[in-house]
């Protein structure tokens, strides 16, 4: 870790420190050179890795399911994934994932559905997933038109689902449908379903910029058996809003760690890099884009961890997690441009460092509400704090 001075503010204790720097010295050793070229093996064995080492358990809640506390500790989670991202982007992914594709199970799963799923997720035995979107709704999730209809003891379900990461080599997904009980967003139920239930397929795997498994899903009369179904019948965007809220913060710490491993690749090709009987640290133009770099990944870490401390703390994150999911995600976009720009020609080249950064830092401004979501959200949460005037 090139820099730890922020593990010291005051947003953290000294077990988030520690935490930080044994994961720091632990992916060097096993993730940070995980790139076989097959990225469904990889994430598999970065998955059990994860797993074994014992990381997982804080994407799992509940200590008698596997997970390090009763609840999420959103601090420990982003830096968790920031010091991954750091190493390995892929590694991030396969923790991310494991914590979100499973996270309506730890919000809402009965005890007997928390035995079943929630250690092996810890463990890294099973991996999860999470489906919510669909080729027709992304953003606008009351959109939605994968149905269940209730048929006995079992929903029925048919439609697709796609851009879902883990598709294809995931254990289990956690899938929201329409049930109809009411229009929009009010008639959507949550499902568990085994990735070997019939009716289910792998419609389609899809390639990304940075790969990672990612697939469209179809269901086709695939039946589950009602006690799979997660909370109460229609309650399932609201359990898909608030897992989403557990991890948006983490993503803004995903966009951290890509920063800071551009900057240290910027900090050591500009001091490295001959140029004009110097180097290219020596001008001044270096020396102001460095700075701005710099500023750009403190102001968006001081926004990300306080999201994460006031989550901590039991307070409503909604506008504070959207800013700085938006603020480290744009300048992390900004910080790796720049560090690219400074390896000129070499930055550019196939699994370079900083060309693999370019590609894993794009789809972090879409996923999990594209920027223009978050602003929406931002502007939403303010103008409630407005008393309608009378006409």
């Amino acid at each position: 870790m090139a820099d730890t001075r922020y593990l010291q503010w005051p947003f953290f204790e000294p077990r988030h420190a520690e935490l930080a720097q044994t994961l720091d010295a632990w992916a060097a050793r096993h993730v940070a050179h995980v790139h076989s070229g097959d990225t469904d093996s990889d994430c598999r064995a970065l998955v059990q890795a994860l797993g074994q080492a014992g990381w997982l358990r804080h994407a799992v809640a509940g200590e008698a399911h596997g997970g390090a506390a009763a609840q999420i500790d959103t601090r420990a989670i982003c830096l968790i994934r920031e010091t991954l991202a750091r190493h390995n982007g892929l590694a991030d992914f396969a923790f991310a994932m494991q914590g979100l594709g499973s996270g309506a199970i730890s919000l809402a799963g009965t005890e007997a559905q928390k035995a079943r799923y929630l250690g092996r997720v810890a463990r890294g035995e099973a991996i999860a997933a999470f489906a919510l979107s669909e080729p027709d709704a992304g953003s606008d999730v009351a959109a939605m038109a994968c149905a269940a209809r209730l048929d006995g003891d079992h929903y029925v379900i048919d439609g697709e689902k796609t851009w879902i990461s883990n598709g294809g080599i995931a254990d289990f997904y956690v899938v929201f449908v329409r049930t109809g009980e009411a229009p929009g967003a009010r008639g959507i139920s949550a499902l568990i379903v085994d990735a070997d239930t019939p009716g289910l397929e792998i419609a389609e795997r899809i390639d990304v910029i940075a790969p990672h498994p990612l697939a469209r899903l179809r269901f086709s009369g695939c039946r589950v058996p009602v006690g799979q179904r997660l909370g109460a019948a229609a309650e399932g965007f609201k359990l898909a809003m608030r897992t989403l809220d557990v991890f948006r913060t983490s993503v803004a710490a995903a966009a951290l760690g890509f920063a800071r491993r551009a900057l240290d690749e910027a900090l050591q090709r500009a001091t490295s890099r001959r140029m004009f009987q110097g180097v290219l640290a020596d001008f001044q133009l270096t020396q102001a884009k460095l700075a701005q770099m710099a500023t750009q990944i403190d102001s968006a870490a001081l926004m990300t961890y306080r999201a994460a401390w006031q989550r901590d703390q039991g307070q409503s994150v909604t506008s504070e997690a959207a800013m700085a999911k938006m603020t480290a995600t744009e300048n992390a976009q900004q910080v790796i441009d720049a560090a690219l720009q400074m390896w000129g020609g070499l930055g550019v080249v196939s699994d370079q460092p900083v060309e693999r950064l370019y590609r894993e830092i794009r789809a972090l401004r879409i996923y999990e509400g594209a920027t223009e979501v978050q602003q929406l959200i931002i502007a939403r949460e303010l103008l409630k704090q407005v008393a309608p005037t009378a006409p």
